[in-house]
């Protein structure tokens, strides 16, 4: 028989040391999180588990060992006949389940036995998550993180993704989190991953990164959307440095209205978001904003709700802020080429302090 290895962590170093990762755990719990880059081949389907995790408690543990080895001898197969038909000898791959046992093992054996040099991963997903919470949560907040700042429709964003053209490091937490960042930021037809996928992909980012350079990260709440900032970047957070961005009121609220156009597509949907604002508009004003979004107005409303709402509540969060102020730039316009401009003015800022 030949020889199943055991990977002992789940280290970067560790798993660079694999041609294919496979998640070998049913389809719902890979959805939920996963080691990033992990092919899932589940060796039990959602509902072949369900039954197997029903049998053994209602009737019998050898029973549901029968009934599971014959679904996992199956999938494997199928596995091997399609998915790995093309896999050359040569291939190292890691296998692992919830925790190192009998779904991780069993694979394991077969893909060793037919050639490949397999290992299994000790512990499994769970040595995994164990690394990512030590990661986020029990180490040193970043030490050199710099916040894109500015208004509510600054550009902030379009300027963060430009930045990397220029030799600037950065995090993307809107894009890592699926959302927007405000109480209008969902993502039409695009579900928020789960907290945990949402680690994991930040620490993913957060390894690629050289911790001797800055990063620039965009000012954000402590949570973007439902998900929350970790401890080790959100601490960092809450006193680094900022570049401030600014554009005029009307630029913005125009740059708004077209940034979220799915918004017009449900009048209803609006309302409610409306009267659910953290300060609570009074009856006559969301009576007013109901009128705009009946009419289609929203362009002015976008501009009724930076004057009342976004501006102040910037202020109020400027007026706390502990960072200091690294340098601004402003924005007249919120098209491609500003925001070229910008990203080129906040390199030129954040290299000038590196």
């Amino acid at each position: 028989m030949a020889e199943l290895n055991v990977a002992a962590d789940a280290q970067p170093a560790t798993l660079a040391g694999f041609d294919v990762i496979i998640d070998a755990r049913s389809p719902s719990e890979f959805a939920i999180d996963h080691i990033p880059g992990a092919l899932n081949l589940p060796v039990l389907s959602d509902a072949e588990r369900a039954e197997v995790g029903t049998i053994y408690v209602q009737e019998s543990r050898f029973k549901a060992r029968r009934i599971g080895a014959a679904y996992v001898a199956r999938n494997v197969a199928r596995y091997i006949e399609t998915v790995m038909a093309d896999w050359p000898p040569s291939i190292r791959a890691l296998v692992y389940c919830w925790r190192g046992g009998m779904r991780s093992n069993s694979m394991g054996v077969i893909l060793a036995n037919v050639g490949w040099r397999t290992s299994v991963l000790a512990g499994g997903y769970r040595t995994y998550r164990n690394r990512v919470v030590r990661c986020l949560y029990d180490t040193e907040p970043l030490k050199t993180v710099v916040l894109l700042d500015g208004h509510t429709g600054s550009g902030k964003t379009e300027v963060l993704v430009r930045l990397a053209a220029h030799g600037v490091q950065t995090i993307d937490l809107e894009g890592l989190a699926a959302h927007r960042g405000s109480l209008f930021g969902g993502l039409p037809g695009q579900p928020q991953p789960s907290q945990k996928m949402f680690e994991s992909r930040l620490l993913e980012i957060l390894m690629s990164l050289d911790p001797s350079r800055p990063v620039v990260v965009e000012a954000e709440s402590s949570k973007v959307g439902q998900l929350i900032v970790p401890p080790v970047l959100w601490s960092a957070m809450t006193t680094a440095p900022r570049i401030v961005l600014s554009a005029p009121v009307a630029t913005r609220a125009r740059y708004l209205t077209s940034t979220y156009p799915n918004l017009g597509g449900d009048p209803q949907a609006l309302i409610i978001l409306l009267a659910r604002l953290p300060d609570r508009p009074g009856r006559k004003r969301l009576e007013a904003w109901t009128a705009l979004v009946h009419a289609g107005r929203l362009e002015e409303l976008a501009g009724a709700l930076i004057e009342t709402h976004y501006d102040p509540a910037y202020q109020r969060s400027a007026r706390n802020a502990v960072g200091t102020i690294m340098g601004a730039t402003r924005l007249e316009a919120l098209e491609p080429e500003a925001f070229e401009h910008a990203a080129v003015a906040v390199a030129g800022i954040v290299t000038a302090n590196a």
